[in-house]
Formats: structure tokens, sequence, C-alpha cells
């Protein structure tokens, strides 16, 4: 196994599978020969050529529409948008396309495609390259979101999405897009998509997060451990479809319920956690489920830090939580 970043772990799964399968296309606004703005598709304009690694305009609407047809006619499209701040103008596409196509047909048809593209904060990218929208999309039915959070899981999840007949949205957290490291199997493998992980275990109180936040999420729960408080952290991944069998069976455990997430608080996907797990677990909690989100306003650039739900907001949530007597 060779030690990788979020960027490296991405770029091998995309070179991996346009080895094995000559139907996968790589497609957006340069991709090809700069390799994309983070440098994510690096290298595979020159192994694999302009007709399959393809240089668009500035045109997300555009992008969409092409891998649109694309994967109606068996191809597997791997269309990049620049930022997930920029995928509003695709918005129509996608929610009345690419979503729709296997239900508007009875099944006869299925519009395989993974929509690539970086989210959330940490940058210094201010209100049009940090921003969240998991929750928009999560909200239409026909499409799967993923969000990993490390370079195993990156590699892992991606293979399975590119192999899924569903089209996926694959958020990538840029924040930590060359600050985490781990060890990536070079060969073949992948994880289930709509399967969390347990990547902490404890008693007393269960944290979920998923992408940047859940280093965050972690760091929390190593500080309230000197106080004498043992949360389980739980690593989503799979944002839909949700794998709330997961946070059920912790919550039953622990009877309380920490949502850590950077989108603003208000229809934020921590508020169908929640509600999910009110309905599946409600006499095991012991205390008020809480979240801990982005704010309810755009996202700055000066106060960055002070939007983004890090540690130092994580962890007083936590202590309130798990010492919170009725």
């Amino acid at each position: 196994m060779a030690e990788m970043n979020l960027v490296q772990a991405i770029n091998g799964a995309l070179a991996s599978e346009m080895r094995q399968n000559n139907d996968v296309v790589v497609l957006g606004e340069d991709v090809g020969k700069v390799g994309g703005v983070f440098r994510v598709t690096q290298g595979l304009y020159d192994e694999f050529g302009e007709n399959r690694v393809i240089d668009t305009p500035l045109a997300e609407g555009g992008i969409i529409g092409t891998a649109v047809g694309m994967a109606l006619y068996g191809l597997r499209p791997v269309p990049e948008i620049q930022f997930a701040d920029f995928i509003f103008p695709a918005f129509d596409q996608i929610v009345s396309e690419v979503a729709k196509f296997r239900y508007r047909s009875g099944g006869e048809y299925t519009c395989p495609m993974v929509i690539r593209t970086p989210v959330g904060g940490g940058i210094r990218g201010g209100h049009y390259h940090s921003q969240s929208p998991e929750s928009l999309f999560i909200h239409t039915a026909g499409l799967k979101v993923v969000c990993p959070s490390n370079p195993y899981d990156a590699k892992g999840l991606l293979l399975s999405a590119i192999r899924d007949d569903d089209p996926v949205l694959f958020f990538e957290p840029k924040r930590v897009y060359r600050a985490v490291k781990a060890e990536v199997p070079e060969e073949d493998y992948t994880i289930p998509i709509g399967k969390a992980k347990v990547v902490r275990e404890g008693n007393d109180v269960t944290v979920v997060a998923w992408g940047a936040m859940l280093f965050e999420a972690l760091a929390s729960a190593t500080e309230v451990a000197e106080q004498g408080v043992d949360a389980e952290v739980i690593d989503l991944r799979t944002l839909w479809p949700v794998d709330i069998d997961s946070i059920v069976e912790s919550v039953k455990k622990t009877g309380r319920l920490v949502i850590v997430h950077e989108a603003p608080k208000a229809c934020g996907f921590g508020a169908e956690l929640l509600s999910l797990a009110v309905e599946k677990c409600f006499v095991h909690l012991e205390a008020p489920p809480v979240r801990v989100t982005g704010w309810d306003t755009p996202f700055p650039y000066t106060l960055e830090m002070e939007y983004l739900p890090l540690q130092h907001r994580i962890t007083p949530a936590l202590l309130e939580t798990a010492q919170y007597v009725p």
C-alpha cells in the first residue's frame, strides 16, 4: 500500500477505472491539460487523450447536459464541477433530468454518472467557493450523495459510484484535499454506498459528522475524554441513502446525539438526521439532540473560522449534551 492524500486517492481511482473500462469519460472545466483547479485529474489527459478527458466551456448546465447524453448512450461520464458553488447553473439538469430517468422510463433507462465537486470551506474561498449544498440534492429522489472524509474511503467509494447504475453526487471536502493522508491499496477495492463507519467507539454521546468536519468531531471527542466524557464518532460517508441503522444503534447505546455539518442550520441535512433519530429511538434519548453547524448567513471571508463548526464549538456541545440532566 502507498500513503496518499485525498487528491491522489481520487486521481488513482479515476485512472484505475478508466484503464479497466473504456466507457468511463471525464469532462469539466480545465480537467484536461491543466489537471483541474486542484489537480485532481492531473495526468489523465496525457494517458487517455482528449476523447476521454474533455475540457469543456465554462457552462455547468452544458457539462451536465452533455454527460446526460453520454450516460444514456452507454458511457459512464464523470463530470467535474469546479466548485460546488458553481453547481447551481446545472441544478435543473440534475434534479429534472439526471435524477428522473430511471423513474420516468419505468426502469428501462438508467443515467449512470458521477458528478464530482469540491465542497466546504477552510481555504479562504469566501462565499462563492465555500458552500455545502448537499441537502438540496438529498431532497431530490433519484440521486445518491457521497462525501468521504479520507483517502482510503474516497477511492473505494468513488469506484463504487462509477460502477453504480444510478447517478451519484460525489462531494469532496477540499479543506482536507492534501491535509489528510492514509494508506491506500493500489489494487482494486470498493466501499459500499450507504454504509456509515464508527471511527471512534464510546458510551456517553454519539457524534455524527462527515467530510472535513469529521476531524473536528474527533478532536473534540479526544478533548472531552479528558473530562470523563466518552464520545462515539460516526463518519456518515454516504449522506443518501443514509445509514440510519448505524446511528440508531449508537444512540440506543449512548442516549445522546450531536450532529456536526458545515452547511447552514436551517433545513440542513442535520435536521433530517435528527428527525429520523427521534422517530426511531425517541424512548432511548436522555437529552435533546443538538446540531453544531454553519450559521444561517452567506459564507464569510474574514470570519471563515468563526462560521465553521470547528472544535471550539463542538466541544461545549458534547459536554452539555453528555452532562444534561432532565
